[in-house]
């Protein structure tokens, strides 16, 4: 790891149904690199899709983000084979980035949702979370943080739906909600 270190990470969550969980992991990840951290945002069930944030760590020094995912949305009821490897890459890219020693903050985007939808195992996801160094930050979004990964968190933040355009068959807009 270069530039800063961390002399104790913790365990930050962002689970709910309100908008804003990858926009605050950004924001975080925003904040750390302008102190001269490193950060690896890894992206559970997205892919093909030109989000802003992907545009903007183009330009970025330490920020990186990687996609694991095709475009379009996962059958949470009969899940693609393609979309279970897809997630399973992703732990398992996840646990290498952690342990590289390289970033100060993990940011696992989706997570959540791909351990809801049983894309992974909640096993897994608790090794990791314990097994992650001691000076590296991780950070876990997606709707339906389970019980077992809460109890882990040192921060963990409920997004509540309050009014959302979606409801008034609102599509998603660039730059807002991609």
């Amino acid at each position: 790891m270069t530039g800063q270190r961390l002399e104790k990470g913790m365990v930050q969550i962002y689970t709910g149904n309100g908008k804003g969980k990858t926009t605050a992991s950004i924001g975080l990840a925003i904040r750390a690199v302008g102190h001269g951290f490193r950060v690896y945002m890894i992206q559970f069930m997205k892919g093909g899709i030109d989000y802003g944030e992907l545009l903007y760590v183009e330009n970025c020094p330490n920020f990186e983000i990687k996609q694991f995912g095709r475009p379009g949305f996962v059958d949470k009821k009969n899940p693609a084979k393609i979309d279970i490897d897809f997630a399973r890459q992703a732990l398992e890219f996840s646990f290498k980035i952690i342990k590289s020693g390289e970033y100060n903050i993990v940011i696992l985007d989706e997570i959540n949702v791909a351990l809801e939808w049983g894309l992974i195992d909640i096993d897994d996801v608790i090794g990791l979370i314990k097994g992650k160094p001691d000076e590296v930050e991780l950070v876990l979004t997606g709707r339906y943080a389970p019980k077992e990964i809460v109890e882990l968190g040192d921060y963990v933040t409920e997004m509540v739906e309050v009014k959302h355009p979606y409801s008034k068959d609102i599509s998603a807009r660039k730059g807002i909600e991609y």
